[in-house]
């Protein structure tokens, strides 16, 4: 009997991250029969050498949360923003509509850049990695599945916050384009305050402001504020020293840089 959990999506993802017909049935509930008409009737190119039950060979470093850099900071702030924890299978995702930071993320993790087919209603991209030593390796961080409501602020070393925070904002952060205001939403509290003291330490103008949402939960945006203050997060974000992308958000923050004048 069909697991009522999963859907004709995560059977695609379990698909296109390398699963064995064999290790897809047991979860799932399904023949390999049925999993290959679930993707026969979605057009997903079929791998032949893959009927023998064997995996296709999916790389990823899943040492990867286990130390701390730069480039994990970086990913782990992306995952909390963008990312998906699934519940029921070793599959996390992480969706932008910028693919350069998933081929980014995937370099940094080592990983085959494997994306999720998109759907009708659905025109961003999505990595997906399947790991189950990397589940956990971000369950003990704190980052679960269901996760948006109750994520709490990861305990990251003083020397990768910056690239922790970078992570977020490229995940979910908003900058004006007239470059005087900043913020990142948050549905979590805990999170929501662990961003205000790291602004606060570095002397940024910041506040947070709560809203309701449609379905009555509440909605915390974190800001900093002010023309002098972005060009000092920018300048805190993106040292040289650390390899980052160029992007608008990065351009909107030092719109007001004396740098540029």
């Amino acid at each position: 009997m069909r697991n009522p959990d999963i859907d004709d999506k995560q059977i695609i993802n379990m698909y296109k991250s390398g699963m064995s017909f064999k290790e897809m049935t047991k979860i799932i509930g399904l023949s390999e029969r049925a999993i290959r008409n679930v993707l026969y009737k979605h057009k997903i190119e079929m791998n032949r050498s893959r009927s023998s039950g064997q995996p296709r060979k999916n790389m990823v470093n899943e040492g990867f949360f286990k130390t701390w850099s730069n480039e994990m900071a970086w990913v782990l702030g992306l995952i909390i923003t963008d990312g998906c924890i699934n519940k029921t299978i070793n599959t996390i995702t992480l969706t932008q509509k910028n693919e350069d930071i998933l081929r980014l993320a995937a370099k940094y993790m080592d990983a085959d850049y494997i994306l999720a087919p998109a759907g009708k209603n659905k025109s961003t991209s999505t990595l997906v990695i399947n790991s189950k030593k990397i589940k956990n390796d971000l369950l003990a961080l704190g980052i679960t599945a269901n996760k948006s409501l109750i994520v709490p602020f990861p305990k990251v070393p003083e020397e990768y916050m910056a690239s922790f925070i970078r992570g977020v904002i490229d995940g979910d952060g908003w900058v004006q384009k007239k470059g005087y205001v900043m913020n990142i939403t948050t549905a979590s509290q805990t999170f929501a305050k662990g961003l205000l003291t790291v602004f606060q330490n570095w002397k940024l103008r910041s506040e947070i402001t709560i809203e309701v949402s449609s379905t009555g939960n509440l909605i915390y945006r974190v800001w900093v504020k002010g023309k002098t203050y972005l060009p000092l997060l920018a300048n805190i974000l993106y040292n040289d020293a650390v390899e980052h992308l160029e992007s608008q958000k990065k351009a909107n923050m030092l719109i007001h840089s004396t740098l540029n004048k």
